[in-house]
């Protein structure tokens, strides 16, 4: 992926992100191995900042849970990051009718 298609794809990862942490609780590795099943290829070096801005601005709150002998790092969407998903989905499919069926 390109730089440039990075940046238009970054507020779709942000979604795509934020999604699955309303689904449940995720981690860095688990959440860039979904990713990869949907095409984006992101770095622990992009997804980690990815993970705090969202956690900075109030969209996911995270907490450390031991896995075996190491410490990983939880998110869970908070409830402002649960409106925030549900007014995206919206504008998101807003934007697909006009990228997909107005061909």
């Amino acid at each position: 992926m390109a730089a440039a298609d990075r940046d238009l794809y970054s507020g779709l990862i942000r979604l795509h992100v934020l999604h699955h942490a309303v689904e449940g609780p995720i981690f860095g590795l688990g959440i860039i191995e979904e990713l990869a099943r949907h095409g984006y290829r992101i770095s622990p070096g992009s997804l980690y900042p990815l993970l705090q801005g969202l956690e900075k601005k109030g969209y996911l709150r995270s907490t450390e849970q031991r896995n075996g002998k190491s410490l990983r790092r939880v998110y869970r969407a908070t409830r402002l990051g649960r409106k925030a998903l549900a007014a995206s989905k919206s504008k998101v499919r807003e934007l697909f009718h006009e990228l997909v069926e107005e061909d």
